[in-house]
């Protein structure tokens, strides 16, 4: 009878379990937890806070009995595994509510620590007021902190997935909220310009958005002085815990009454390495193809380990629910002999920022750069679905390209509808191997309310083989400010649109429909940079002045691009 102790549940180490018995009714199988919840919903922990889950109950996937029921794992909650000796196939385990330790051996392990907030040292971060968001506790203490303090104003330092998550959580409730992210974007997994429609809806809500700006300090102000009904004050801004003085890197002061920190996770490897196990350059647990670390006998899997990069093939860390599911069962599968290898992690992600929806998949130009990876680009801004059908909201879309091969290397989308079902479409595009070209030719469903019968996926891969092809003779957002003399700027929307949506400087204005009538009045000894507002436009008036002996060159995603890149 084979002997599986699992440590860590939530995503990985629950998936392995129930994959473990499934596949076989004799082993013994014991999974350690060290807080209270061995199997919780925690990427809905902003929701709740928030409102939008109601019943806190619903984030509680399973119990250690509902679990003990249903496939015989014995959960050991408030257990905590503190060594794991390898000789003898043992772990150490203290019991947490009663200081007992003891020890349980093994004839496989498998890790599935997670990941741990980053919080930095910044002096005076450990407060009352300042919270991390990882499990119902630290839900809870916020909830707590929110009700008990009466706050009316929250700080969140982090514009990634928990971040904005809580941005948007927090706003929900009725709470002023300031926004503080270091780099010059929210979102790192899409690139800055895409990042811009974000900005615009953040701030659109009355969000205090301050990008490129760092926490240097934090000073806990305790309320002296609580203000009372018996003596007739003013209660309604009664701050019993007190309030937060933040410093920032510009220099500003920043008076706040809770501070949430989500700048990050890191994976929580200190087991793994008084173990002595690999540990990979990036500071997660080294695992094989197989989820096996260097100790054949014990399985890692989740956000504490690196996987391989899909595209690149190398070592990363994206702490995700989907790879540490796929990765607990495939360790299960494994120690019951099968050959199941993992095939890489894509990075597909989507997450909610008010009424739009941000998503990706694959590597972003930034990735790309340092990898070294040669790329083209194209944007489309299109229709959800048919635009004539009630309901239908943009889809702006970017699609990064191999320009050798054609291959896949990432895809970005942002919108109010449709955004999950394109990014998918992507996610599995890229993994089975497309091309762009082969992306032409895609059969997605049509109907007026549901989509369009050329898709924005299928106009993407228009405009890259138009590139790949030579039809198409492309300049970007980031290039059009630095123009030189020999080349003219030519703005193809109508009069009315620039007065309404804005313009680029020295453009001349001539309108598509007029082109061929005023074509005398461009230069042919210059290169013609054109632009529409999302270049469907624009490539039509390329074609003509290409036909007709110009230079020219079309604004690939036209006006909107170059607009939001600066938001």
């Amino acid at each position: 009878m084979k002997k599986i102790l699992i440590i860590g549940g939530v995503a990985g180490g629950a998936s392995a379990a129930a994959r473990a018995r499934r596949l076989s009714e004799d082993a013994e199988i014991i999974m350690f937890e060290r807080g209270e919840y061995v199997s919780f919903a925690n990427c809905g922990l902003p929701y709740h806070i928030g409102g939008d889950i109601t019943q806190r109950s619903a984030l509680v996937l399973q119990t250690p009995e509902s679990f003990k029921a249903r496939f015989n794992v014995d959960v050991r909650v408030m257990n905590e595994v503190t060594c794991i000796n390898r000789q003898a196939k043992s772990v150490t385990v203290k019991n947490l509510l009663n200081g007992t330790e003891y020890d349980e051996s093994y004839d496989v392990l498998l890790l599935s620590p997670g990941a741990a907030p980053i919080v930095p040292p910044i002096p005076g971060i450990d407060n009352p007021l300042t919270h991390s968001l990882r499990n119902i506790p630290d839900m809870d203490r916020i909830i707590q902190t929110i009700q008990m303090n009466n706050v009316e104003h929250a700080t969140v330092v982090g514009g990634g997935f928990i971040g904005l998550e809580m941005m948007e959580s927090l706003h929900q409730l009725g709470i002023k909220t300031t926004l503080l992210e270091l780099a010059q974007q929210v979102m790192t997994p899409i690139d800055r310009e895409m990042a811009g429609f974000a900005h615009v809806e953040i701030r659109q809500k009355g969000i205090d958005l301050r990008l490129s700006t760092a926490l240097s300090a934090v000073e806990y102000l305790p309320q002296t002085h609580i203000e009372s009904d018996a003596a007739g004050e003013d209660t309604a801004h009664r701050h019993i815990a007190g309030h937060l003085a933040l410093s920032l890197s510009n220099g500003e002061t920043l008076k706040t009454d809770m501070l949430i920190m989500a700048i990050g996770v890191k994976p929580e490897t200190s087991l793994a390495r008084a173990a002595g196990l690999d540990i990979g350059e990036l500071g997660g647990i080294h695992t094989n193809e197989m989820m096996q670390t260097s100790d054949p006998a014990i399985y890692a899997v989740g956000d504490a380990v690196e996987d391989k990069d899909f595209v690149t093939g190398q070592q990363t860390l994206v702490p995700l629910a989907g790879p540490a599911n796929r990765q607990g069962r495939m360790a299960a599968d494994n120690m019951f002999g099968r050959n199941e290898t993992y095939q890489g992690t894509q990075g597909t992600a989507i997450c909610k920022i008010f009424d739009l929806a941000v998503a990706s998949t694959g590597k972003n130009e930034q990735q790309l750069q340092r990898a070294n990876i040669a790329y083209q680009k194209v944007y489309v801004h299109t229709a959800s679905h048919a635009s004539y059908y009630p309901g239908a909201e943009i889809v702006s879309f970017k699609l990064l390209f191999a320009p050798s091969s054609g291959k896949i290397l990432g895809a970005q989308a942002v919108g109010k509808d449709g955004i999950d079902k394109r990014i998918d479409v992507m996610a599995v595009a890229q993994r089975a191997g497309m091309t762009v070209e082969q992306l032409q030719h895609l059969e997605l469903t049509y109907a007026p309310p549901f989509g369009s019968a050329k898709d924005v996926i299928n106009q993407a891969a228009f405009v890259a083989n138009n590139l790949l092809k030579g039809d198409l003779m492309a300049i970007h957002f980031d290039e059009v400010d630095n123009l030189t003399d020999d080349q003219l700027l030519l703005d193809v929307r109508n009069p009315g649109e620039l007065k309404k949506g804005g313009y680029i400087e020295g453009a001349v204005n001539i309108p598509v429909d007029e082109l061929r009538d005023r074509m005398d009045e461009l230069p042919k000894d210059k290169e013609i940079v054109i632009y529409c507002q999302v270049g469907l436009r624009g490539n039509v008036a390329y074609r003509q002045l290409v036909n007709c002996g110009y230079k020219a060159r079309n604004l690939i995603g036209g006006y909107r691009t170059y607009k939001f890149a600066k938001a």
